[in-house]
């Protein structure tokens, strides 16, 4: 029997749910910006569609809050661990500017992510298409 391929490893390659080898974007990078979203209609491996039915994808924006909570969790850490956070200074806010700077250089990249975990939760991985 052949090896399952990890979950975490095809989610980050952005490759099909189903089978896991196709890709889901046309393009590998998100430059240029205006195409970064642009999807094949179908897996050039599997045939899954990739837009199950029309305005799928408009449940992304629940995920893509998601990531952004944890990206903001993520730099509150970071910046609290090296910089420290006061409430007797600007500390605050010069952590929020850096966090919503953060967050809008990542936003194409998350919202990338963000259908792509979408489509895992819904699509299944099917092992007879190894």
């Amino acid at each position: 029997m052949k090896n399952k391929p990890t979950l975490l490893k095809n989610i980050l390659a952005e490759k099909c749910p189903k089978c896991r080898k196709g890709n889901m974007y046309s393009q590998k990078t998100i430059f240029p910006l205006r195409t970064m979203m642009k999807m094949p209609e179908r897996c050039s491996h599997c045939g899954q569609r990739m837009e199950p039915e029309p305005g799928f994808y408009y449940g992304t924006g629940y995920v893509s809050y998601g990531l952004s909570i944890v990206l903001t969790v993520f730099n509150l850490i970071w910046y609290a661990l090296i910089f420290g956070i006061h409430f007797s200074d600007n500390s605050l806010f010069w952590y929020l500017g850096v966090n919503i700077f953060i967050l809008i250089l990542c936003q194409p990249v998350m919202m990338r992510y963000a259908r792509v975990i979408y489509l895992y939760f819904f699509v299944k991985y099917d092992d007879k298409q190894l």
